[in-house]
């Protein structure tokens, strides 16, 4: 089976950037996000060994999901001018392998790579999937022919999440991942989920009714068991859990 890698490259300019000390070039440009991005590219071609490779970027201002809701995001605190000046070089960085460079506007990298995923499955039986990403978003998108390798700690320890690593970790299904954020929500990217459920409520939940609409459909019917304060939670706030749930999910 051949193998198509896909690169998240704005989560790894990001970890690049935080994992390492501060580097310059001979001209005094900061550049540990481009050297970090180029060992992460560097390992991953020797230990993966891929047939085919794209590097997918976010594009410059707003997402539909901005445009959905205000505040998506806007507790984030802005990353410094040094990490945005870095970004035209990695990308030069890419191209000087011969990888094509993909990015649309009002999309972010993670829907490039659920899009040229979801495609791929359709039309290539014989290639599987590596995303490779600094952080767990695109975990959701994990089944028997993708996996994801993501960074650890630093930008050398990486591990590669298959389904089974990902039923480890959360105790659920990959696909389950966005309800999970629906529930728990995502302080990092303001996304609210459900005030008062935190992790162990939420899986307990999935776990038992497998998806957010279930769950759902199991309190309108009177046959949710939980204590007072979660049917009320959950009864309360449906419209963020749901919405929650489709910010979090990759388009």
């Amino acid at each position: 089976m051949k193998r198509l890698v896909l690169i998240d490259a704005h989560a790894i300019i990001h970890r690049a950037f935080h994992a390492l000390p501060p580097l310059t070039s001979p001209a005094g440009q900061p550049v540990q996000a481009v050297y970090g991005f180029a060992a992460v590219l560097l390992k991953m071609l020797r230990e993966l060994k891929p047939d085919y490779v794209v590097a997918t970027f976010d594009h410059e201002g707003p997402t539909f999901r901005h445009l959905a809701v205000e505040r998506y995001k806007a507790t984030r605190v802005k990353a410094p001018d040094a990490l945005y000046q870095q970004i035209p070089l990695v990308k030069e960085l890419v191209a000087a392998f011969g990888m094509p460079v993909v990015e649309a506007k009002g999309y972010e990298a993670d829907d490039l790579i659920g899009t040229i995923a979801t495609l791929v499955r359709k039309k290539h039986s014989d290639v599987e999937i590596v995303i490779v990403t600094g952080d767990l978003d695109t975990l959701q998108r994990v089944d028997e022919r993708t996996g994801v390798l993501t960074m650890r700690k630093g930008v050398s320890d990486t591990v590669l999440y298959d389904a089974a690593a990902v039923r480890e970790r959360y105790g659920l299904r990959p696909d389950q991942l966005v309800d999970y954020k629906g529930l728990r929500g995502a302080p990092s990217d303001n996304i609210p989920g459900v005030k008062g459920i935190g992790e162990k409520t939420a899986t307990e939940l999935l776990k038992a009714h497998g998806s957010i609409e279930e769950l759902y459909r199991a309190l309108k019917r009177g046959e949710l068991k939980a204590n007072p304060a979660i049917l009320a939670a959950l009864k309360t706030h449906e419209a963020d859990a749901l919405f929650s749930k489709t910010l979090a999910t990759i388009d």
